[in-house]
């Protein structure tokens, strides 16, 4: 299996992995193979058909303004979040889009960027295509994207690749939890262990502890932006920022007023704030979508902040030990809501996190397994049902949520010896037929659930 922590946790910009940082990689991959192919130069013209959940909540998602942006080859991790309204602007004022940062190109996107409602290309509901034409029209090249959840882009080619003769090799190969759990009882690894030795043969990072402390440091500066933001969320729900009074409150409570649960009021900010910050598409880490961007960071802030003895190599194993878990989910199962509803995203994250607090806190191997078990099970069947298409109503209440029930799931597979009656391979491949057998409206389309049941103005 060669999947990278890093593929996992991608450092990027709200307000969707899917709709915002999938298209934003397939134009950027778009560009590349214009390049390759000699055509870039040549193209004076470009068009963007979006299908599915793309065409269905991609306004909501800012797909149409990542797109641009990724055509104009910004990239998500280095794009400066605040400079960007400023560049669409420049693009809806002048009609010209700047291809590559090169040549301008006509752009109106009533003409050149097209949502197709009710169509679907047939690898993923995320399908876009991008075409290139030169100056008499004729297509260059085009090729079609599917944007699979948590920032994860394929091509039309790769979606028909079966052969693994390109699969590098790796010291602890595992398809599936049992497998990791093996490798443990056979190696004496941890799970982060495992995973952390796998990393230093993808050629991903020179230094990974480095990169994980970096990736946290994201994660934390989104929480501190985020209590420190006022006022209105933008997209028309007229939804006000909580963060900040939350934060105020917690700062401000008398010390003689003694309430056992306050810190789980300090985890539900943290979530707040990182999904707060996520919705006006600020910079934040996909973990291991930006759906449920708050969970990992709020119980990994908890750890920080509240558990004795918490420390740098602890935030490394954390974030090792979710990313083990996510990846069982993406070889297995789906983290993307437009395939399966949000339990591919909260309850995705929520398992990640189970698992990893867990770990943490001196769980077992088995102990963290039980733990992500946990924290999938009983998000089994969760929608994805964004009112007006914003991921802003349920979705960053549905981020403390996940975040609380992943730290409660820690704490019940601590209590036990690791032994329980449904593995997490079972809830995994259970979450995947659910997914299956969800109506398309309450995967990612704004055509059910809350956003039909609830007045979006």
């Amino acid at each position: 299996m060669g999947l990278s922590i890093l593929d996992l946790f991608k450092i990027g910009v709200g307000p969707s992995s899917s709709h915002t940082v999938g298209p934003m990689i397939a134009a950027n991959r778009f560009l590349e193979a214009l390049q390759q192919q000699g055509h870039l130069e040549d193209a004076h013209q470009v068009r963007i058909e979006l299908y599915g959940s793309l065409a269905m909540t991609g306004k909501g998602h800012a797909t149409d303004t990542a797109i641009m942006l990724g055509l104009m080859g910004e990239r998500p991790d280095q794009l400066n979040p605040d400079l960007a309204p400023e560049l669409i602007d420049t693009i809806r004022k002048t009609g010209q889009l700047s291809l590559a940062g090169k040549n301008s190109i006509p752009f109106l996107e009533s003409q050149h960027l097209h949502f197709l409602h009710g169509h679907s290309l047939p690898k993923h509901p995320n399908g876009m295509t991008l075409r290139a034409f030169d100056n008499a029209g004729l297509e260059l090249f085009h090729n079609n994207y599917y944007s699979v959840g948590g920032g994860f882009v394929l091509d039309e080619q790769e979606t028909e690749q079966t052969s693994a003769s390109n699969v590098i090799q790796i010291p602890f190969p595992f398809n599936n939890a049992r497998d990791l759990l093996d490798i443990g009882d056979n190696s004496g690894l941890t799970i982060a262990e495992i995973v952390l030795e796998n990393e230093k043969h993808l050629g991903r990072s020179d230094n990974i502890q480095r990169d994980l402390l970096t990736i946290w440091q994201v994660m934390d500066s989104c929480i501190q932006r985020g209590c420190e933001q006022t006022g209105i969320l933008p997209g028309g729900l007229n939804v006000r920022r909580r963060a900040y009074q939350l934060h105020q409150e917690l700062l401000n409570r008398p010390k003689d007023q003694q309430d056992l649960l306050e810190v789980l009021d300090w985890v539900n900010l943290f979530a707040i704030a990182v999904n707060e910050e996520n919705a006006v598409g600020g910079r934040v880490v996909t973990a291991p979508t930006n759906g449920a961007a708050g969970v990992i960071p709020a119980v990994l802030a908890y750890y920080h902040r509240f558990v004795p003895d918490s420390n740098k190599e602890g935030i490394c194993i954390f974030l090792a030990t979710a990313a083990a878990i996510g990846m069982l989910y993406k070889k297995n199962a789906s983290i993307s809501a437009a395939e399966v509803g949000c339990q591919g995203e909260i309850g995705v994250a929520c398992s990640m996190a189970a698992g990893a607090l867990c770990a943490v806190m001196g769980g077992t191997n088995q102990q963290v397994e039980n733990a992500a078990e946990i924290g999938m099970e009983h998000n089994l069947g969760l929608t994805c049902d964004p009112i007006a298409g914003l991921v802003q109503i349920p979705c960053i209440e549905r981020n403390t949520m996940g975040a609380v029930k992943a730290i409660n799931a820690a704490r019940l597979a601590l209590k036990g010896d690791g032994q329980h009656h449904v593995s997490l391979d079972e809830v995994i491949e259970t979450m995947r037929q659910t997914g299956l057998d969800m109506q398309d409206k309450y995967k990612e389309t704004a055509t059910g659930g809350l956003a039909v049941n609830v007045v979006a103005c």
